[in-house]
C-alpha cells in the first residue's frame, strides 16, 4: 500500500481530460501529495460537466481519452510517485438511450439480460416523464415519428427504441401501448414513477448493486484497474443510497483485498458514528464541520442571530425550518417517492394481516420521514440493531408529538423492525433509501438557503444550529476519530461543498466581527438600488458578496448573479426551478451588482477587516486539517486560496498559471510545510496520540509518537497565524 500523505482532488471534464491531467502532474506532484484523487472517469452522458451521470460503467470515457489515455495518466502519475484514487458511482446511472444496458432493457423489457440491473417495476413499465407537452396532445399534432427501419420513435429532442415487432401496424397511441416504457409529460405526470432515482433527479436511475450479477457488472472495470496497478484507492459516492451499504462494502473489500484504501461519501448527523464498515472512513465532511465549529465565536453568533431576526423578521429555529422544508419536499420534489412508499407500506401491512385507511397511512409515513433524525438507519436482513430500534422509537415519538396517528405509527414501526415477508423486507430497504433523499433535499437544498443567519454553518455535513465547539469537545472528537477512523479524509472544500474553504472562513470571521457586519448591512440597506429585493434576500446577498469578494476579479457580478439564481430557487420561497420568477431573480442580481459596484469604488473598512480576519482563520483551518487524525484532502486550486460559491462556481478547471495573491502564496507555503511534515513523520500522523489545550483564544493541538511531537497553536479568534513546532 502506497503511504497516505495527502490527496489532491482534480475535477475532470470542462477542458480537463487525461492528457491535460498529465500536463498538470508536475504542479500537483510539486505540492508533495501522495495521491491524485480523480472525479469519475467512466463514460458519462454527452455533455456531462461532472461525470456522476454515468452512462456506461464498463468503459473509460472516450471524451476524456479512453483506456489508452487513462493508462498514460496512470503511468505518468506513478513515475512521479503519485497513486490514483478513483471515484465510483454504484448507486445510479443515467436514464438515457446513451446507457447501453438501459437501451437494451427499454427495447426488450423483462426479457433483457439487463432488466434486473435497474431498480424498476417492470410490470408497470418504465415510466418516463420526459415529454415537453402531454403525450396525447403531442400525438394529436403529429409530434411523433415512427421509424420502422430503425425501430425507433422520434420527437423533437429525443427518441426511444421500440420493442421488436411492435411497430408494424396501428397508430402511434396503439404502438406506445405495446412498449416496455410509458412516456409522460415531465411536469404534469412527474409524481408517479416506476424507478428509484437519485434524490429528485428523474434522469438518474437506481442500480440494484446489491445483486451479485449487477455488482460484478458495475465493478468489473474499476476492479480490473486496481488489480492491474492502475488505481490505488477508491472513493464510493453516495453510499447511503444503496440497498445494503454494508453488503456492498464487504464484497468490495473481498475483491480488492486488505491493502487498497477506500472511503465513503457519508454524512454523519450530530454525534452519529459511522457503522463498522471495512473502509478507511468517510470523505471528511464531519472534519470540516468540527473545525468550523471550533473557530466560530458563540457570542458573535448570538449577535448575528439577533441581527438576522431583527432585519429580516425571521422566526423559529432551524429544526422548524427543516420540518417545513421536509413537508414541502414530500409534497413536491419527492411526491413520487412518498406515493411509492405508501403503496409498499399498504402491501406490507396486508402481508402481515393488517390495514390502515389510505389517508391515515400516508399521513403517518409522511410524519415519519419528516421526523427521522438522521440520513438513514441500517436495518439488515438479520434484523435491526439496538441503535436502529432507538432511531425508530425516536422517530415515532417526534411524529406522535406532531399529531400523527399513534396506532398507525406503531404499526409502521413494527413492520420496519420485523417485516413478515418479502414485501415487508422490500419496504424496509426503500424506507432507508428514501429517508436520506428527504434529508438531503430538505436540508442541504432547501433549509440551508432559508435559515441564513450565518452561512458558514449552512454546509454539507453541518447543522446550522449546532453549537460552537470548545477545546475539550474538539479533543474528544479527535481522540474518537484516531481510535476508529485514523485514515478518514479531512476536507475543507469539495465539488459538493456550498462554499470553498476560504469563502467559508470569511463567514466564520463574521462571528468574530459582528459590528463590522452590522456596518456593512447599514451601508447595503441604504444602497441606491431601484426595486431592491426583500431584507432576507439582501441579508443572503451581503454574506455571499463578503464570501466571494476579490476586487481584482472582473467576473464577480456574473458569478454572484448565477449563484443567487440557484440559491433562491433552492429556497423555494420567491422562485423555484419548476416555475421561476425571473423578476424576483433579476431584482436580486441587480442589487448584488450594485453592492459589488459600490465596494469596487470604495472598499469599506469593515469589509477589509473581515477579509483580513478571514485570511487568518483560513490558515488556521488549513493547519488543523493537516494535524488532526486523518488524511488531508486538497481540493483543486484551494492551495492558493479560492473564494468560490456552490457548484458550478466551485468546479472551474484548475489553472496553476493563474496569478497568486499574497494570501494565496502564504497559504501555499504553509500547505507545503505541512505536507513535508506529514511525509517526514508518517507514523506520528498515522497513529500518534492527540491532545488539545486551550487558554483563552489560543488552542494547541499536539500529536506525539515515541520521541517525536508536533504542536500546532492557533488563534481561534483569527487574530494571528497558526504556529507549528516540532520536537
Amino acid at each position: 500500500m502506497r503511504p497516505l500523505v495527502a490527496s489532491y482532488r482534480l475535477q475532470l471534464r470542462q477542458g480537463v481530460d487525461f492528457d491535460r491531467a498529465v500536463e498538470l502532474l508536475p504542479y500537483i506532484a510539486g505540492l508533495g501529495v501522495s495521491h491524485l484523487y480523480l472525479s469519475p472517469i467512466f463514460t458519462a452522458e454527452s455533455g456531462s460537466t461532472h461525470g456522476y451521470d454515468v452512462a456506461n460503467p464498463a468503459e473509460i470515457d472516450p471524451v476524456l481519452g479512453g483506456r489508452a489515455g487513462y493508462e498514460r495518466l496512470a503511468a505518468a502519475a506513478q513515475a512521479r510517485g503519485l497513486g490514483i484514487i478513483l471515484d465510483l458511482v454504484p448507486n445510479h446511472t443515467v436514464l438515457s438511450v446513451e446507457n447501453p444496458w438501459l437501451l437494451d432493457a427499454l427495447t426488450h423489457g423483462v426479457d433483457s439480460p439487463y432488466a434486473r440491473h435497474f431498480d424498476v417495476d417492470w410490470e408497470a413499465g418504465l415510466i418516463l416523464p420526459i415529454l415537453p407537452e402531454p403525450r396525447d396532445e403531442m400525438i394529436a399534432v403529429g409530434a411523433f415519428e415512427i421509424d420502422r427501419e430503425t425501430q425507433r420513435v422520434r420527437w423533437e429532442g429525443g427518441w426511444l427504441p421500440l420493442a421488436p415487432g411492435t411497430a408494424e401496424e396501428g397508430g402511434v397511441a396503439e404502438i406506445f401501448e405495446r412498449q416496455h416504457w410509458q412516456l409522460r409529460h415531465w411536469v404534469r405526470e412527474r409524481r408517479k414513477l416506476s424507478h428509484r432515482r437519485f434524490f429528485n433527479i428523474t434522469s438518474l436511475i437506481g442500480m440494484r448493486v446489491e445483486d451479485r450479477a449487477v455488482f460484478d457488472a458495475m465493478m468489473a472495470l474499476p476492479l480490473e484497474l486496481v488489480r492491474a496497478g492502475l488505481a490505488d484507492g477508491l472513493r464510493i459516492d453516495h453510499v447511503d443510497g444503496l440497498a445494503d451499504p454494508a453488503g456492498y462494502l464487504d464484497r468490495l473489500r473481498e475483491e480488492v483485498g486488505p491493502d487498497v484504501p477506500a472511503w465513503v461519501e457519508k454524512i454523519l448527523t450530530g454525534d452519529e458514528e459511522m457503522p463498522d464498515w471495512p473502509v478507511e472512513g468517510t470523505t471528511g465532511y464531519e472534519a470540516n464541520d468540527r473545525i468550523t465549529r471550533l473557530l466560530l465565536e458563540e457570542a458573535g453568533m448570538d449577535r448575528l442571530d439577533a441581527m438576522w431576526r431583527g432585519v429580516t423578521g425571521a422566526r423559529g429555529d432551524y429544526e422548524a425550518a427543516c420540518r417545513a422544508a421536509r413537508h414541502q419536499i414530500l409534497s413536491g420534489d419527492l411526491a413520487a417517492e412518498l406515493r411509492e412508499m405508501q403503496r409498499r407500506a399498504g402491501a406490507a401491512l396486508a402481508e402481515a394481516g393488517q390495514h390502515l385507511p389510505e389517508e391515515t397511512l400516508r399521513a403517518a409515513l409522511r410524519e415519519m420521514l419528516v421526523a427521522f433524525p438522521r440520513y438513514r438507519s441500517y436495518i439488515a436482513a438479520d434484523g435491526p440493531s439496538a441503535e436502529d430500534r432507538a432511531l425508530l422509537d425516536q422517530t415515532v415519538a417526534i411524529a406522535t408529538d406532531a399529531g400523527a396517528d399513534k396506532a398507525a405509527l406503531d404499526m409502521l414501526r413494527e413492520i420496519l423492525l420485523s417485516p413478515r415477508g418479502q414485501i415487508g423486507a422490500a419496504l424496509v430497504v426503500r424506507f432507508q433509501q428514501v429517508s436520506g433523499a428527504v434529508v438531503a433535499k430538505a436540508q442541504e437544498d432547501t433549509a440551508f438557503y432559508r435559515h441564513t443567519r450565518c452561512l458558514a454553518e449552512a454546509e454539507v455535513g453541518s447543522e446550522p444550529d449546532a453549537a460552537p465547539l470548545a477545546g475539550p469537545a474538539f479533543e474528544a472528537w479527535c481522540t474518537s476519530r484516531l481510535a476508529r477512523w485514523p485514515g478518514a479524509m479531512s476536507l475543507g472544500s469539495s465539488h459538493d461543498t456550498k462554499r470553498a474553504e476560504d469563502a467559508r472562513a470569511r463567514l466564520v470571521a463574521m462571528t468574530h466581527l459582528p459590528a463590522e457586519v452590522a456596518e456593512l448591512w447599514v451601508q447595503a440597506h441604504t444602497l441606491d438600488a431601484p426595486e431592491p429585493p426583500d431584507e432576507a434576500t439582501r441579508w443572503y446577498i451581503l454574506q455571499s458578496a463578503i464570501a466571494l469578494w476579490e476586487p481584482d476579479r472582473e467576473d464577480l457580478e456574473a458569478r454572484l448573479a448565477a449563484h443567487l439564481e440557484k440559491a433562491l430557487r433552492e429556497a423555494k420561497e420567491l422562485t423555484d426551478w419548476h416555475a421561476p420568477d425571473e423578476e424576483a431573480e433579476s431584482r436580486a442580481a441587480d442589487f448584488a451588482g450594485a453592492l459589488l459596484g459600490a465596494w469596487r469604488e470604495a472598499p469599506p473598512a469593515a469589509l477589509e477587516a473581515l477579509v483580513a480576519r478571514g485570511e487568518m482563520l483560513s490558515l488556521s483551518q488549513l493547519a488543523l486539517r493537516f494535524v488532526i487524525p486523518g488524511l488531508p484532502d486538497i481540493y483543486q486550486g484551494s492551495e492558493t486560496g479560492t473564494f468560490a460559491l456552490t457548484d458550478p462556481d466551485n468546479r472551474a478547471p484548475l489553472d496553476p498559471d493563474a496569478p497568486v495573491s499574497a494570501f494565496g502564496a502564504r497559504k501555499l507555503a504553509l500547505m507545503k510545510e505541512l505536507v513535508d511534515l506529514r511525509r517526514a513523520l508518517p507514523e506520528l500522523f498515522a497513529a500518534g496520540s492527540c491532545s488539545v489545550t486551550q487558554g483563552g483564544e489560543r488552542l494547541t493541538l499536539s500529536r506525539a509518537q515515541g520521541g517525536a511531537q508536533v504542536a500546532l497553536t492557533v488563534a481561534t479568534d483569527g487574530t494571528a497565524a497558526p504556529e507549528l513546532t516540532r520536537s
